[in-house]
């Protein structure tokens, strides 16, 4: 079996490569290798065409490959909340929850991942055309093995944006090069409150592969509750997937940055979540209708 992330060197997506190297798939029965498939959008073509069998990716994305959600499900969380970064260009001189920083400049952002940045910012009471933001792809991000994290902090680096809307490796990279400042991190409390619900880091299956293997769907989910509680229990083995998947330097970092984000290592999906996210997808255009929690989620898996 194939599972897909959009991002490899980054931790947002590290419980489903975790659950891979570590051997929590296997546990469960699954043979699972893991691919890069970048942007998030081509990642879920790829579920909906059968090339792949699962995707570890951002969960309101599923929409662009299965509208209205049909076909498609989450099977469960890697991690809870709205987990992208805001990260300004340090000569900016932003602080933490200011947003006013954003005015005027240019800030790289994925596919589908600048979604959530845009109707933040209008949530904030920004207007991108009067406040002459642009969002746009990081000059470089295209093409086959791209991370998009550390793209984006070397475009920063680069002068060639002005900001980025990526992962926590990425934000990273760029605070401890000293060219970036981190100005929003939603989970952590920054930004509209409803921000948190947008999306969330999942691992999505077709409803195919659901409804001919059940007990298939229902042991990934465990793979991935498995893969927190060890990870949980023992930091040192996040450092050891990093040091097989990451370059070196971003191999040191990435204990670190799972030791902050286990707060939020949970595989639930919630109702509020489910309704938060649909709301979002409202708002953006790329759900015509509110959907139930039950077409969504799956559920009485034999988990």
């Amino acid at each position: 079996m194939k599972l897909a992330v959009p991002d490899m060197i980054s931790n947002s997506y590290f419980p489903a490569l975790a659950a891979v190297e570590l051997g929590f798939f296997r546990e469960e029965g699954l043979d699972v290798t893991a691919e890069l498939i970048f942007p998030v959008d081509r990642a879920y073509t790829a579920l909906h065409d059968g090339a792949i069998d699962f995707v570890g990716g951002s969960a309101h994305s599923a929409l662009s490959a299965f509208p209205g959600w049909d076909g498609v499900k989450l099977l469960c969380a890697q991690a809870q909340g709205m987990y992208w970064f805001l990260v300004m260009h340090a000569d900016l001189k932003g602080k933490r929850g200011e947003l006013a920083v954003v005015k005027g400049r240019s800030i790289g952002a994925a596919p589908w991942v600048e979604m959530g940045l845009r109707r933040l910012l209008i949530e904030a009471g920004f207007d991108l055309a009067r406040d002459q933001i642009k969002i746009a792809p990081v000059p470089g991000a295209v093409g086959a093995g791209v991370n998009f994290g550390l793209t984006a902090a070397k475009a920063l680096e680069e002068h060639k944006i002005d900001g980025f809307w990526a992962n926590g490796m990425g934000a990273e990279v760029a605070v401890r090069r000293g060219i970036g400042t981190v100005v929003l991190d939603v989970r952590r409390g920054d930004g509209p409150k409803r921000c948190f619900n947008y999306t969330m880091a999942s691992i999505a299956t077709t409803e195919r592969l659901i409804k001919t293997s059940p007990d298939a769907a229902a042991a990934a989910v465990r793979a991935i509750r498995k893969t927190h509680a060890a990870l949980e229990r023992d930091l040192t083995l996040a450092a050891a997937v990093g040091k097989k998947l990451f370059p070196p330097a971003e191999a040191e970092l990435i204990a670190e940055l799972i030791r902050r984000d286990l707060p939020y290592y949970d595989t639930t999906i919630s109702r509020a979540f489910v309704s938060g996210m649909n709301a979002f997808a409202r708002d953006i255009g790329i759900l015509d209708r509110d959907v139930p929690y039950e077409q969504v989620v799956a559920t009485g898996l034999p988990i």
